[in-house]
């Protein structure tokens, strides 16, 4: 289920990315990014439209996927 992210208060939203990209890892880019950068370009991937916040009842989480990659099978 995709989970519209105007529909969360602004705090949670930001803690949702911050743990999405602090699970992601080592970062393999020429340039090194800060945390808040990551979380900044996270968060314009979900205004956009080219990232989903979705949740799982299955596994009854939620994850952040690029919208390329969403089936709602």
């Amino acid at each position: 289920m995709i989970i519209p992210i105007d529909q969360l208060e602004a705090q949670t939203l930001h803690n949702i990315i911050e743990a999405f990209v602090l699970r992601e890892g080592t970062d393999y880019g020429s340039e090194e990014i800060s945390l808040a950068e990551k979380i900044q370009q996270v968060h314009q991937q979900l205004k956009s439209g080219d990232a989903l916040l979705v949740y799982s009842e299955l596994h009854e989480s939620v994850n952040i996927v690029p919208a390329a990659q969403f089936s709602a099978d």
